[in-house]
């Protein structure tokens, strides 16, 4: 008797399988299509020449010859930089620079010194009217400067302080003081309360806590504060032109010389222009790592 075979059964040839189904790609809901893409840099790239081109255009003008501005296409015939060493060398501009660069730095020193110390004390201490000190702070921001303009003449003008750095960085610092507070405030709410108490536990003094542990970690904080008193003096026109003559002008009101309604000089106009953004575009660079840095780096690591 012969045993049966078994066989298998046969598969199905290769050439009769279906095919797999391609697999689509899910997009996630964070990505962008191609078209999306093309168009957010589009905008992009749209709203970056528009913030430029003032920039480039006064640039532009102050490296051609006179009354370039109506005629653009003269200035490529002559690029120079007369006009800066024309306006450094027969106007008042070094001067202007000089009292920019002292009330500037004035306002500065005075306004981190004011906002960190008034941030801190009302972050840390209870006393009675810190809730009130703040929102003062708060309340003299809804006043434009131009409504102070009177009041604070007439302040000066009591001081004998009119026609003085000292008279314009106090009043500077009545408009940078109280931003800067609440910002700084919000800084310190931030760093742990812990670091104080482990530098009161070494021996340290409330000054000497906020001097050496609290400020080391409130640098970004700082450096927005300084960043924005010494912008508020830099370019600040009102005050200056209201409580300085002509021998303590700043930049700012010093350039509004060359604009005149019977001739105005706009190549000594935008060759001023350019060289104010300078230290302030210096300034900016100096302090923007501090900008983006975590306000507590460092301040919890072993």
């Amino acid at each position: 008797m012969t045993a049966a075979t078994h066989e298998t059964p046969a598969t199905a040839p290769a050439a009769t399988r279906s095919p797999a189904a391609p697999s689509r790609k899910v997009r996630g809901r964070e990505e962008r299509s191609p078209a999306a893409s093309i168009a957010l840099h589009a905008t992009l790239i749209l709203a970056t020449v528009i913030a430029a081109f003032p920039v480039v255009w006064i640039l532009f003008i102050s490296l051609g010859p006179k009354n370039a501005w109506q005629q653009p296409s003269e200035v490529l015939k002559d690029l120079s930089f007369h006009n800066y060493a024309d306006v450094l060398a027969h106007s008042d501009l070094p001067q202007w620079f000089l009292n920019t660069v002292v009330v500037a730095g004035g306002t500065t020193v005075l306004g981190v010194f004011l906002a960190a110390t008034a941030g801190y004390a009302v972050s840390r201490m209870k006393f009675p009217g810190s809730r009130q000190l703040m929102w003062t702070f708060l309340v003299t921001q809804m006043f434009p400067s131009i409504v102070l303009i009177v009041p604070l003449y007439l302040l000066l003008s009591e001081l004998d302080l009119l026609d003085n750095y000292l008279g314009l960085i106090l009043a500077y610092a009545t408009t940078a003081v109280p931003f800067c507070a609440w910002m700084m405030k919000g800084y310190f709410d931030t760093i742990p309360k812990e670091i104080d108490e482990a530098g009161r536990v070494d021996g340290l003094t409330p000054i000497g806590t906020f001097w050496r542990l609290i400020v080391p970690l409130a640098k970004p904080g700082l450096a927005v504060t300084a960043f924005y008193s010494f912008l508020t003096a830099w370019g600040e026109v009102a005050y200056a032109t209201q409580f300085m003559q002509s021998d303590h002008y700043t930049l700012a009101v010093g350039i509004r010389t060359f604009a005149q309604d019977q001739r105005p000089d706009w190549a000594w106009t935008s060759a001023t222009a350019i060289i104010i953004t300078v230290p302030a575009a210096l300034v900016f660079m100096l302090v923007q790592r501090s900008l983006v840095s975590g306000l507590t780096a460092g301040g919890t690591k072993s």
